[in-house]
């Protein structure tokens, strides 16, 4: 139903067109102002020019989105159906405002006319003009208010029962609203509760691999501690058991002191040998 209330109210600014608007710009999601002028076969400067008057009252809303390539903004352009309901209240409530009016004057004022020249006017206007016709010269006849005020009656209850319609359209339309913000809260709730089960379960498993990485890395230190007490108790054991073993073959520890003792000698002898060969080079360097 409000669709066809939305396309009158279209029409009041568009003309026309504004059928083949609505059923374009009805949906939920933008569409681009290149593919509107396509569809309505209408240059891109008088859909703008459209979609532009329509904007200043509210009508439609856009967004813009630049081409990379190409460096200019592209518009997309939606339908706005509650604010275009709202728009087409205040209009027909100005219409209706104006028909009391009319049957209010009709209904205390007396009215004249020129039943050749068919021009009306009230009894001021008409005593201003002696009741003569500029025009034609006849004289003015009183008219009958009473066809004219059930034809104005008419149309009050015809647009008071619009007005109705249109104020159960617009609660319908911002229920529609509500429960489809309360939908999109709901989708980032549930999505903001899977971010955290899932982050949750990222830190449980990262814990748990860290804690196994030390259990390892722990373990790697003892059995390596180990193994090198082990090698250091065996290399001793395995010198000691070497020592003892010479020990044994040459006779004792003091066989060891006098190796030192012939080492000892054995070099100091080699140092006055030296000493001796640089003393005879010098004194054949002075003969």
């Amino acid at each position: 139903m409000h669709e066809n209330l939305v396309k009158e109210a279209i029409e009041l600014v568009v003309g026309r067109v504004a059928e083949d608007l609505e059923r374009l710009l009805c949906k939920d999601k933008f569409l681009n102002e290149f593919s509107i002028a396509k569809k309505l076969n209408l240059t891109i400067n008088q859909t703008r020019h459209l979609l532009y008057s329509l904007a200043d009252r509210g009508l439609v809303s856009s967004t813009r989105k630049k081409d990379r390539r190409k460096g200019w903004y592209t518009y997309s352009w939606k339908l706005e159906p509650l604010k275009c309901l709202e728009f087409f209240r205040e209009h027909i409530s100005k219409r209706l405002n104006e028909i009391r009016n009319q049957i209010k004057s009709r209904e205390t004022k007396r009215f004249y006319f020129c039943e050749r020249c068919h021009i009306e006017l009230t009894e001021e206007n008409a005593l201003l003009n002696n009741f003569v016709c500029k025009e034609c010269g006849e004289v003015y006849s009183l008219k009958d208010n009473e066809p004219v005020l059930k034809e104005l009656k008419k149309e009050e209850e015809r647009l008071r029962k619009k007005l109705e319609t249109i104020e159960a359209e617009m609660e319908s339309v911002r229920d529609k609203m509500k429960k489809k913000i309360l939908r999109e809260k709901a989708k980032k709730i549930r999505g903001s509760k899977k971010e955290v089960t899932m982050k949750a379960r990222k830190t449980k498993s990262k814990r748990a691999s860290s804690t196994r990485i030390s259990a390892k890395k722990s373990r790697l230190k003892v059995s390596g501690k180990s193994k090198k007490s082990s090698k250091g108790v065996s290399s001793r054991s395995k010198k000691d058991k070497a020592k003892t073993k010479r020990k044994k073959i040459v006779g004792g520890p003091s066989v060891g002191k006098s190796r030192k003792a012939r080492s000892s000698k054995q070099r100091s002898a080699r140092k006055g040998f030296s000493s001796g060969k640089k003393k005879s080079s010098r004194k054949r360097g002075k003969k």
